[in-house]
């Protein structure tokens, strides 16, 4: 590098890369991107031109966009699991637990929506590009299955099949987000009382749905 700093500005822009974990940091970039012009827009060269590393050092860790989407998938996925199981751990086995963990599915997608679209976005093929995705999703909606499986063995919910009633859950749960996070319940759902309103009513239905069934009258 030159030393002639009276010619060379020895700052670069915020978002060139410095130093550290070079993976890490175009994640982050691919996020910013993606929050910004979609998953469409998102290229490899300008991610490694935003961060200002060479092409070389840019496919040392992603060969393609395909690569670089797998990766923020798995990163979503991992970060989703870690925040509904910390939301069923403090109230384990009990229905509270259950709810929390529906306050977190929803407030981890308002929070995080361009982590969220990539991971429900184009998985099928992005699985086809890094089969380890498939575990990390498989871990999250594990969670959920587990949880349901605990609520069964302690009474407190219907014995039905535990993997449909996850999808059952994890369905109601995710058309919120989805809204959510696509304008529909206000242009600041991370504030709107709407969206808190709809999860509310949405999960007090879903323990309805869940509930053992009651005794016929005799």
């Amino acid at each position: 590098m030159s030393e002639d700093t009276a010619v060379r500005p020895l700052v670069k822009p915020a978002s060139q890369y410095h130093h550290g974990d070079l993976r890490r940091a175009l994640l982050q970039e691919a996020v910013r991107t993606i929050a910004r012009d979609g998953a469409e827009g998102l290229t490899l060269r300008e991610v490694g031109s935003k961060l200002g590393v060479s092409r070389t050092a840019l496919y040392r860790h992603f060969s393609d966009k395909a690569a670089l989407l797998a990766a923020v998938s798995r990163d979503g996925f991992q970060r989703f699991t870690q925040d509904l199981q910390r939301a069923w751990n403090e109230h384990p086995g009990a229905r509270r637990g259950f709810e929390m963990m529906g306050v977190a599915y929803v407030r981890f997608a308002v929070s995080n929506p361009a982590h969220y679209r990539v991971m429900f976005g184009d998985y099928r093929n992005l699985c086809e590009k890094d089969p380890e995705l498939r575990a990390d999703a498989a871990a999250s909606f594990q969670v959920l299955v587990d949880a349901i499986v605990a609520l069964q063995e302690a009474g407190l919910i219907r014995k039905d099949d535990p993997k449909t009633l996850a999808q059952f859950v994890w369905a109601i749960v995710h058309g919120i987000a989805m809204l959510a996070i696509n304008g529909q319940l206000g242009p600041q759902p991370e504030s709107s009382p709407e969206l808190g309103t709809i999860v509310h009513f949405a999960l007090q239905r879903i323990r309805t749905g869940l509930d053992l069934p009651t005794p016929p009258a005799r």
